[in-house]
């Protein structure tokens, strides 16, 4: 998922309008059975709504005393917001955390450490996928119960690789298969591209760098990948597929969501994140396949996802945490699968996820979690992808060579990641 939009990468933007973050609710706690409260949830994603709606309902019956206000803000708005209210000790008791934020806020000291309560109430990490209980974690402390997460695979169009005759992916395929094929269902007479390699991080390049033997940071966050060979060969590999008219290149995938051109019938192929099954599902119907991603010199995925984090400061620590248990628990994990919406980090759950969609191989995107690498962040991730965005843009546009951009990042990103040891430069 880019962590940013959902629209175009992760982090799922709702057009809506903009309502304000309440502040923490006041009264009694839950625990002490007397009077009513009010808890204050915050997400951005109003396509969740019903499965949020029935979370609640469940914990409505055991917690009669508590009414829950749900507020949908704008991803664009809703981290500004959210940071002034924390800071000022009100704020939502219960929200949305995701990879990119969470370093912000937990060195911030806003978010209130789970491991405690886990262990009152019996809850198992090991219950969750690893990978984002790793990346809500620091110092070996959880602060964000996982909720859902994303990894990318390779979507195809059936009805095209039928007509060309050319058997469908599966995974065995590497990146000289792949652009082999990419290059037989090219059609330029049809304005049909083979594959498209996005130009956007979550879904296109960093599953790359990492599929050649890079990385984008380093496992203890004090170094940029960028400038290594692998790195540099992968972005290399991503303009060339542009350059030969395999994939459309960056200017076109900037005007028309590659997602959309290829629901459009106007690629045979495209590298999409996982949330975007129902979507592409309702566009090509049983002419749509899933399979893995090639692989490089090794095969890998770019995995993310989102928690449910509790304001350090609510006045109502148990009855906040009670209702994180009942909307990323076994129940509210559940009722998330069954909506088809994204693939649950509680993973008793992810069975039921499988079953949504009934005519697409949705295994391939759990079996990919083993060759998961998370998405990359640190604490001045928001600064760094700036600088990476603009950077990749413009050699993928040619005016500039992919070697002096990855080069630019790395030093960007190198100098940001000092600061986060507290070394000034």
């Amino acid at each position: 998922m880019n962590p940013r939009k959902r629209a175009v990468t992760l982090a799922f933007c709702a057009h809506l309008a903009l309502l304000p973050l309440p502040g923490c609710g006041s009264g009694s706690d839950s625990s002490g059975g007397a009077g009513t409260i009010t808890l204050d949830l915050a997400l951005w994603d109003e396509n969740l709504s019903e499965v949020i709606r029935q979370s609640l309902e469940s914990y409505k019956k055991d917690h009669p005393n508590v009414n829950v206000r749900v507020t949908y803000t704008p991803f664009a708005d809703y981290w500004s917001k959210l940071r002034t209210s924390l800071a000022g000790k009100s704020g939502p008791d219960v929200f949305w955390m995701n990879g990119p934020n969470f370093y912000q806020y937990v060195s911030a000291n806003l978010l209130k450490e789970l491991d405690p309560l886990m262990a009152a109430d019996g809850i198992k990490k090991e219950d969750y996928t690893k990978t984002l209980v790793d990346m809500y974690s620091t110092e070996g402390k959880l602060y964000g119960l996982p909720y859902f997460l994303d990894d990318i695979a390779l979507y195809y169009n059936k009805e095209l690789f039928d007509e060309a005759g050319i058997p469908y992916p599966d995974e065995t395929w590497d990146w000289d298969k792949l652009k082999e094929t990419g290059a037989k269902l090219t059609r330029k007479d049809k304005g049909q591209y083979g594959y498209i390699s996005p130009v956007t991080n979550q879904d296109g390049y960093y599953n790359l760098i990492h599929q050649a033997g890079g990385y984008i940071i380093n496992d203890d966050k004090t170094k940029s990948g960028f400038d290594l060979p692998e790195s540099i060969a992968a972005l290399n590999w991503l303009k060339q597929l542009s350059d030969e008219g395999i994939s459309p290149d960056a200017r076109q995938q900037l005007e028309t969501e590659p997602v959309q051109m290829f629901g459009s019938g106007k690629a045979a192929m495209v590298q999409a994140i996982s949330v975007k099954a129902p979507e592409l599902h309702g566009m090509l119907g049983d002419k749509l396949g899933i399979a893995p991603l090639p692989g490089g010199k090794r095969k890998a995925t770019i995995v993310h996802g989102l928690s449910w984090a509790v304001n350090r400061n609510t006045e109502h620590e148990q009855a906040a945490w009670d209702l994180v248990k009942a909307l990323a628990g076994e129940h509210g994990s559940t009722l998330l699968a069954k909506s088809g919406f994204s693939i649950p980090a509680y993973e008793k759950a992810q069975a039921e996820w499988l079953k949504s969609i009934p005519s697409l191989n949705l295994q391939v995107f759990v079996d990919s979690i083993e060759n998961a690498a998370p998405y990359p962040v640190s604490k001045y991730t928001a600064e760094w992808q700036t600088v990476e965005t603009k950077e990749i843009l413009e050699a993928l546009r040619g005016r500039k060579s992919v070697e002096e951009a990855a080069g630019r990042i790395a030093s960007k990103m190198n100098i940001l990641l000092e600061k986060e040891q507290g070394v000034a430069k």
